[in-house]
């Protein structure tokens, strides 16, 4: 029976043109191969599975390879190359920190550094999860990494480069690995399925890619599983049922309902997802991600960034087409909190259906604030109208009065984008009426005119007994002609008005034949109002014997004291 090697081995790259996703990295390391610029001391760090170790062993090949390539790879055919692919090279050391991280093991290697290689020109020394070595072991190390050897080269590898102290970092050149992008991982996903003659659907690799969050190793071990489970032919329902990988559809259909308001239906898909061994928490993980994803694909020029094969790209832009913008962002902004707030919580299923039940309220609650502001919008742009064509009238008016044969009276009569306005224009006898333009509708407003207007609005308030007793007794104060104030007791009563304020408007400005009219709501100022009540016991000593005399006498005769 043939040996079986996993595919992560098989495969793993042996020359830097192999590499998946670092070519800033082996471009430099080339250059300086080329230029016989080598460091003495090298440190490879980033997330697991990136090539980090790859790339170390690559360049110790290269390094002492005896006939290099024209694109200075190694050529795989002399002494060196060879004693390297057959694991019998004298020239490259590897040392693992995690098992070998105290002084003794550092010390031993110090003594291996004195040895001058006998084939080949450098002994490159890498050491892997160089973070675990003790305190007392970096130490140790920093002098030999200072100041090594002519022909000695260390490569140092780590996933956690905050934990190497810094007299490390100062003696390295630093690469930072980044994770493999999506499309780098399908693309030798596709080239290993093609090699092993498998038939592998191009959104089953996209999901084992994702799966593996940009590590190589990661998605060639859940590539060598996925072939176990389903043979020649991967497909993407089987992928998403080995690796337990919650399906797009879910997402889609879940959209579709809360866009549409159907609470019912979200809870119910919700459900079977648990039903079907999923965890909430990955469930509303997901969801966020998937309204981040359909914002990514309202504008062309960051389609890009989405990372999903071409099938379901599709799907993504026509539902990003059907949802709003609004309810995009205030739909990520409720699942990113539950997503937060879903550790702490002891009912973890009512805060996931909570958050679904508020999503799908948001398309009601963003028409209504719509059609506010566009009747808000509309009422401006009204009283701009109206205000041009009194302006628009009073210049004609002052035109018609130079002429000597100006008439006494005008009736002008306007309709403009539906709003008729009436003005009478009067010529007076004397000169200072001769001046004055009265417009229909807006008189100024009178006391007492103003309290019978609020008084007649308040009557119809009587079968709200609360709201009645509270208002009936009000005075309104006018500020200007067209302008009055009314001050309540307090936040409540302020809150109930605003929502009843084009109601009242509608009445007073009838009323008062003001179209112009506008009440102002406060509420009082209750420091301002204890503060004018703060009596001394003077006072109220004055005001008691007012009421009986008989209190100075008493105070006199047992010599007592306010």
């Amino acid at each position: 029976m043939e040996n079986y090697i996993v595919s992560a081995r098989k495969y793993r790259p042996n020359d830097f043109k192999s590499v998946v996703g670092q070519q800033s990295i082996t471009v430099t390391l080339k250059n300086s191969i080329k230029t016989q610029q080598l460091a003495h001391a090298y440190l490879f760090c980033g997330p697991r599975g990136v090539g980090k170790t790859t790339c170390a062993r690559i360049f110790a090949k290269t390094i002492n390879c005896e006939n290099p390539t024209s694109e200075f790879e190694a050529c795989n055919k002399c002494e060196s190359c060879k004693a390297f692919d057959d694991n019998r090279s004298y020239n490259i050391h590897e040392l693992d920190a995690a098992s070998n991280n105290s002084v003794e093991d550092i010390r031993n290697l110090i003594e291996q550094v004195r040895i001058p290689p006998q084939i080949g020109t450098h002994s490159v020394y890498i050491i892997d999860e160089v973070h675990m070595l003790s305190s007392q072991a970096f130490n140790a190390f920093l002098k030999t990494l200072e100041e090594p050897p002519s022909y000695a080269i260390f490569v140092l590898a780590t996933t956690e480069k905050h934990k190497i102290i810094p007299t490390i970092l100062s003696r390295c050149q630093i690469f930072d690995f980044n994770r493999i992008k999506v499309e780098d991982s399908v693309r030798y996903l596709s080239y290993v399925a093609e090699q092993e003659g498998i038939d592998a659907d191009k959104d089953a690799l996209n999901i084992i890619a994702q799966k593996a969050d940009g590590a190589m190793r990661d998605a060639l071990s859940f590539f060598d599983q996925i072939v176990s489970f389903s043979g020649k032919k991967i497909t993407y329902e089987s992928t998403i049922e080995n690796l337990n990988v919650l399906d797009y559809t879910y997402y889609f259909k879940i959209t579709d309902f809360i866009y549409e308001n159907n609470i019912s239906e979200s809870l119910l898909i919700f459900n079977e997802i648990l039903n079907n061994g999923f965890d909430g928490h990955h469930f509303i993980y997901g969801l966020a991600s998937h309204f981040r994803d359909l914002m990514v694909c309202k504008d062309i020029a960051t389609v890009e960034l989405l990372e999903v094969g071409v099938t379901i790209k599709e799907k993504y832009i026509i539902q990003s087409q059907k949802t709003g913008l609004g309810f995009l962002l205030k739909a990520l902004e409720i699942s990113n909190k539950t997503d937060l707030d879903y550790r702490g919580s002891k009912n973890k299923r009512l805060q996931i259906e909570l958050a679904l039940m508020q999503m799908c309220t948001l398309t009601k609650q963003i028409n209504i604030e719509q059609r506010k502001t566009d009747n808000s919008e509309l009422k401006q742009k009204n009283k701009i109208e109206k205000t041009n064509i009194v302006e628009e009238k009073k210049e004609e008016y002052q035109k018609m009065r130079q002429k000597p044969d100006a008439p006494a009276k005008q009736n002008i009569s306007i309709k403009k984008s539906g709003i008729s306005l009436k003005t009478e224009i009067k010529k007076e006898k004397s000169e200072k009426e001769e001046n004055t333009i009265v417009v229909e509708g807006t008189i100024a407003l009178k006391q007492d005119n103003l309290q019978l207007a609020w008084a007649k609005f308040t009557q119809k308030l009587v079968e709200k007994p609360r709201l009645f007793n509270a208002l009936k007794d009000k005075e309104l104060t006018i500020l200007d002609n067209n302008t009055a104030e009314l001050i309540v007791s307090n936040k409540s009563l302020a809150q109930t008005l605003d929502k009843l304020k084009l109601r009242i408007l509608s009445l007073l400005r009838q009323e008062l034949n003001n179209k112009d009219f506008e009440l102002i709501i406060k509420i009082e100022d209750v420091k301002k109002k204890k503060t004018e009540h703060l009596y001394t016991d003077r006072d109220k000593y004055k005001y008691l014997v007012e009421k009986n005399p008989y209190i100075e006498k008493m105070k006199n005769e047992f010599d007592l004291d306010y």
